[in-house]
């Protein structure tokens, strides 16, 4: 008889205590943010310039129309927001649970342009399993980059399921995270800061739960071979009469 053992999904390891106070302790800057890589934000961010441009051409969105509303879910200290919503959306909601991190959006010099003019709407000191979209908002960008790690697989679920709900017509939620490499095809747990990298099947089995489509994907371009593998997902709802045929 088989004495062999099924070792526990790598979200089964994810302890949300532990990943608040590791987050807690990291400084508020780019290289903080972006785990002492601070010279891939550029390229980063270019990546997500050109996949959201492509993203627009296909929907003959008018060229230089701004989104009406954009979220920075697990915004960190607001890189994307700064560097890219801002330049995509009139306004942009935060997402972050980290008060720190939401202080420095708040007081940083880098964002007085931007609270100055209103250009930052709802501030959200939460985690984003925890977060329900209000009810009379509706986004056409949901942006998520480097936290959905910290959701395990059914968070994930109902928190995209809940997403795609709060997506205005034609609006679309972004996907952007690390891809595992783990040689048998599973998700990887991160001890360190208790994520969990997944894979690129785990990610497409949990959007078609969610009911959301995939309209784009592709790997982003000019990052270290050190660091994992980057893919976006560009996602909308699946129509019902989709679900039905």
């Amino acid at each position: 008889m088989s004495t062999a053992t099924i070792a526990p999904p790598a979200d089964a390891n994810i302890d949300h205590s532990k990943a608040l106070s590791y987050w807690s302790d990291v400084d508020p800057d780019i290289n903080g943010m972006l785990g002492g890589f601070p010279q891939i934000s550029r390229v980063d961010i270019q990546g997500s310039r050109n996949f959201v441009a492509k993203l627009r051409r296909a929907s003959k969105m008018t060229a230089g129309e701004k989104f009406a509303r954009g979220v920075d879910c697990g915004a960190g200290i607001g890189r994307i927001t700064l560097h890219l919503l801002s330049t995509l959306c009139t306004t942009t909601d935060i997402i972050e649970p980290i008060p720190k991190f939401i202080s420095h959006i708040l007081t940083s010099p880098s964002f007085a342009p931007l609270r100055a003019s209103n250009r930052i709407g709802s501030v959200y000191t939460q985690t984003l399993e925890s977060w329900n979209p209000p009810p009379n908002v509706k986004y056409d960008l949901v942006w998520n980059q480097w936290c959905l790690s910290h959701l395990t697989d059914v968070q994930l679920l109902e928190y995209l399921r809940r997403v795609g709900g709060a997506l205005s017509e034609g609006g679309w939620a972004v996907v952007k995270e690390n891809m595992s490499t783990d040689p048998e095809g599973l998700d990887i747990f991160d001890e360190k800061d208790h994520s969990v990298t997944r894979t690129d099947k785990k990610f497409r089995s949990i959007f078609t739960e969610a009911r959301l489509e995939i309209v784009r994907t592709e790997l982003q371009r000019g990052l270290p071979k050190a660091l994992y593998p980057v893919r976006a997902y560009a996602l909308q709802p699946i129509l019902v009469e989709q679900v039905t045929t």
